[in-house]
């Protein structure tokens, strides 16, 4: 039985990286449209909220690389922000839009910014959402601050603090504390020189009962190795990729 409903799934998971960007621009509706429609049912989004209080599924702090604007999305009122297009052509969704649009869908949620923990948090309490969203960050602050609200209740991943423990863990073979509340181990395949996803870290992991989820993996060849060291899911921006290996292995 999964320790949460968030994670009741069988095989591992193929998760579509803001919503994948080989149909649409990062982080629109259009592209989380078309990995429900390719059959993904993991969706991560980043939040950052304006400065009225609204929360945007928007991973950078400002508009620069994906909109062309010199803006932030802190700095900008949700009004101002509704005539920003994506890569030129879609509009900058809500929380609230991807929630509603993709009922059937689960949510990896990374708390981008301070000013958008407290929004989020009531937004979590609004939607009465906690089954369908796992929450990130690199922030080990907000995350203690997002258990410290719901509990048991909310789905976390680990924070960068017990990602370095549950490394050094795997490395020394010492038993090491880890963590108390999260779920998870949400990691990149290394940081700078420093190996993060070997065979002994996912044994690591997966004796303390954590799964270990890896991004952001688009070479097939590679997702395909992770896949053999037993990963529980890869994050990937070709949602067409990851979607062919997991076929390929009877995992789709």
């Amino acid at each position: 039985m999964a320790p949460h409903p968030y994670l009741e799934h069988e095989g591992p998971i193929a998760f579509a990286h803001r919503g994948g960007t080989s149909a649409a621009p990062e982080n629109s509706l259009r592209a989380f449209a078309d990995a429900v429609a390719l059959g993904f049912t993991y969706l991560e989004t980043d939040v950052h909220t304006t400065s009225d209080g609204i929360l945007v599924a928007f991973h950078d702090n400002d508009l620069q690389r994906t909109c062309g604007e010199k803006r932030t999305i802190e700095g900008s009122t949700w009004d101002e922000l509704k005539s920003a297009r994506l890569s030129g052509t879609d509009a900058i969704p809500l929380l609230d839009d991807l929630l509603d649009e993709f009922p059937n869908a689960k949510f990896n949620i990374d708390c981008k910014a301070d000013s958008a923990l407290e929004p989020l948090i009531q937004k979590l309490k609004d939607r009465d959402c906690l089954d369908r969203v796992c929450i990130g960050s690199f922030s080990d602050k907000r995350l203690e601050r997002v258990r410290e609200e719901f509990g048991s209740s909310v789905c976390t991943s680990m924070g960068p603090r017990e990602v370095a423990k549950l490394v050094a863990r795997s490395a020394s073979h010492l038993p090491l504390p880890v963590t108390d509340h999260a779920l998870l181990a949400q990691v990149p395949v290394s940081q700078g020189p420093i190996p993060v996803v070997t065979k002994q870290f996912v044994r690591t992991a997966h004796s303390l009962g954590l799964q270990v989820h890896v991004w952001t993996i688009d070479d097939p060849i590679e997702i395909a190795r992770l896949l053999d060291l037993d990963v529980d899911g890869i994050m990937s921006d070709d949602t067409r990729a990851l979607r062919d290996v997991f076929a390929s292995r009877g995992l789709w």
